[in-house]
């Protein structure tokens, strides 16, 4: 029956000479009508954007203190009063399928600051990376956060004394190696300007830096080990050295050695995302000046508590000795304590409110300071969700 209709169908009618050559013309002009496409540029033709991801975070804070604290960081909330901690806004963009780039600007109510700028590679082979600019050393495990990654509004106060207002951080360039082992291990190096009191205090400081050999600047190194001990807990152990010149007097130099810990205990069935963290982290530094060698420590520990994805609470301790004769804090003689407990409610991953209480004694405070502060973090973009 199907052959018989397929037979009996007539065959479709071709087009005349005439009629094809009309429909070619009719095609050719909408083919020149059409806009040529554009050229691609490096990065789509690599499969990339070339808008870059922008985020801007939001720390504001007011406090209440009867002794002001003498606090040690830039974005502290250092006396009685209201506070713009830092309005930072981050970019990050693969440029090509070899680098990317990521800069940090902070806005503060006096001025803007690039407090970072720096290319990564991305294509390097065995496990090699290369970074090269402004950053923040990887100098244990605080050093290398923004205060949005904060469990605590303040910086510790061994961060501000040993490196600086705003960590340790500078110009060069760092080498990482991922080794191939059963457990993250990471191995890295970099190499920065050794002044800025902001960054490097026991260096260079403010002096001027003069460079007339590599031993003239800043070398950091830094173990990085990682072990998921089970389906429950997770162990983080890290080494970290910096050493470089002091300005004290020609040759005197600066080591500072850290130590730091991680431990987690975080149940992947339980719906509420629950976790009892613990970190700690000790540094050690000593200094040539004239005549002598200074030696004096620090830490910090904090045992923070999530309760659920809305809720966490947790307890801080610091700890720096103080010192007679030194240079950079002659008033800073007696050890200082200091005792911090939070409790933080997240709305969403990208708000924040944080209530905080510190009593601090010791080291140059002519008396114990005891204070309150409230917090507030909003974050709009495309910069990464808190870590819970």
């Amino acid at each position: 029956m199907l052959l018989t209709l397929a037979l009996a169908a007539p065959a479709l009618a071709q087009p005349t000479p005439d009629e094809a050559a009309a429909l070619a013309a009719a095609l050719a002009a909408d083919a020149a009508a059409e806009p040529a496409p554009a050229a691609p540029t490096p990065a789509a033709a690599g499969g990339l954007t070339t808008n870059p991801d922008i985020a801007l975070i939001l720390d504001v804070a007011a406090s209440a203190y009867d002794t002001p604290p003498a606090p040690t960081g830039a974005h502290d909330p250092g006396d009685t009063g209201f506070h713009l901690q830092q309005l930072e806004m981050h970019l990050s963009s693969n440029v090509d399928p070899y680098f990317r780039l990521d800069a940090n600007l902070v806005f503060s109510e006096f001025g803007v600051e690039v407090e970072e700028a720096y290319g990564t590679t991305l294509a390097l082979p065995a496990g090699l990376q290369l970074r090269a600019g402004q950053f923040l050393t990887r100098f244990g495990r605080h050093n290398p956060t923004h205060p949005h990654a904060w469990r605590f509004a303040d910086q510790p106060l061994v961060m501000g004394k040993f490196f600086g207002a705003e960590a340790s951080r500078g110009l060069g360039l760092e080498g990482s190696w991922l080794a191939p082992l059963p457990w993250y291990t990471e191995i890295v190096a970099s190499a920065t300007s050794a002044a800025g009191a902001c960054c490097a205090r026991s260096y260079y400081n403010d002096d001027p830096l003069r460079i007339e050999s590599p031993a003239d600047l800043l070398y950091t190194t830094a173990l990085k080990q990682f072990w998921a001990l089970g389906p429950h807990w997770s162990l983080g152990v890290g080494l970290s050295a910096q050493f470089g010149p002091n300005a004290s007097g020609p040759g005197n130099r600066s080591e500072i050695y850290g130590a730091d810990l991680l431990i987690r205990y975080r149940d992947p069935t339980d719906p509420d995302r629950s976790a009892l963290t613990l970190r700690a982290e000790g540094l050690y530094r000593t200094r040539q000046v004239p005549r002598d060698r200074l030696a004096d420590q620090g830490g910090v520990a904090e045992l923070v508590y999530n309760i659920d994805t809305a809720w966490e609470t947790g307890v801080r301790y610091d700890y720096v000795r103080g010192l007679d004769g030194d240079p950079l804090d002659p008033d800073w003689t007696r050890d200082r304590h200091r005792y911090s407990a939070q409790i933080t409610y997240y709305p969403s991953h990208f708000s924040r409110l944080r209530l905080q209480g510190n009593h601090d004694r010791g080291g140059p405070l002519s008396a114990p300071s005891t204070g309150a502060l409230v917090a507030l973090e909003l974050l709009i973009g495309a910069h990464g969700a808190h870590t819970l």
